[in-house]
């Protein structure tokens, strides 16, 4: 008898550590779908892309002569002479002085030297060009020749392509974006019979300036210079209500 009571005490503890544990199970997922009903909201990524072709371009060169340090002297003439035939190629291409920046001759000591040989210099001085003339500027820096042929060692350092007007598209692609994400938030509600509301908030995500026909994105933003020709995407978060 004594066994059969501790018997029946352990079954009774059994069913209701089981009856507990549903219950507990029930209320979790009442609870669950009291929250999911109240918040009653969906939210979407809308986004939208503007093909645009740059209208800012800054071009860098630079002016290099390698001298020794018996020949300084002669090096730093021989630079002003390169600075006089790159001022007159520049004005040839009819490029305005005020579009023009030249920055003081820098010094480097090379030290890739055989022991012994004499201390050797490179001389350099950026010459900055920075125009609307995109087009232009892009094709004069492909023809530098003139300026080798008279013993100018003239090279292109950097040639960017930028979009000026940048900020004031983002504006107007921010409203195109929530569109967007609008249109995608009706076909999801109406899948599962509902309607979107009213939008709750939104937040734009980072701008992706890249190159035409791109599609090299980056979580934080992206600014290709490399080319004229530009796609813009921009992208929003948005959360509607739904009904």
């Amino acid at each position: 008898m004594e066994n059969q009571n501790k018997f029946l005490v352990f079954l009774n503890s059994r069913l209701l550590v089981g009856l507990g544990i549903v219950l507990a199970a029930f209320i979790g997922a009442y609870t669950f779908y009291q929250v999911r009903s109240f918040d009653n909201t969906l939210t979407v990524t809308g986004s939208t892309t503007k093909a645009v072709t740059s209208d800012h371009v800054k071009w860098i060169g630079v002016i290099n002569r390698v001298v020794k340090a018996s020949t300084l002297k002669v090096g730093y003439a021989d630079m002003a002479k390169d600075l006089i035939f790159v001022k007159d190629f520049l004005k040839e291409k009819n490029i305005p002085e005020s579009q023009i920046v030249i920055s003081p001759i820098f010094m480097d000591q090379n030290y890739d030297q055989p022991q012994g040989a004499e201390r050797s210099y490179t001389l350099r001085q950026n010459i900055e060009i920075n125009s609307g003339d995109v087009n232009a500027i892009s094709e004069i820096s492909k023809n530098t020749q003139p300026l080798i042929e008279k013993g100018v060692i003239f090279s292109t350092q950097s040639l960017e392509f930028t979009y000026l007007k940048l900020p004031m598209e983002r504006v107007s692609m921010l409203s195109d974006a929530v569109k967007d994400a609008k249109a995608r938030a009706a076909s999801l509600a109406t899948s599962s019979g509902k309607n979107i509301g009213q939008l709750k908030s939104a937040s734009s995500g980072v701008v992706q300036v890249m190159s035409a026909n791109s599609t090299d994105v980056s979580d934080y933003g992206s600014y290709d210079t490399s080319k004229i020709d530009k796609n813009i995407m921009m992208t929003v978060k948005a959360t509607f209500t739904l009904k």
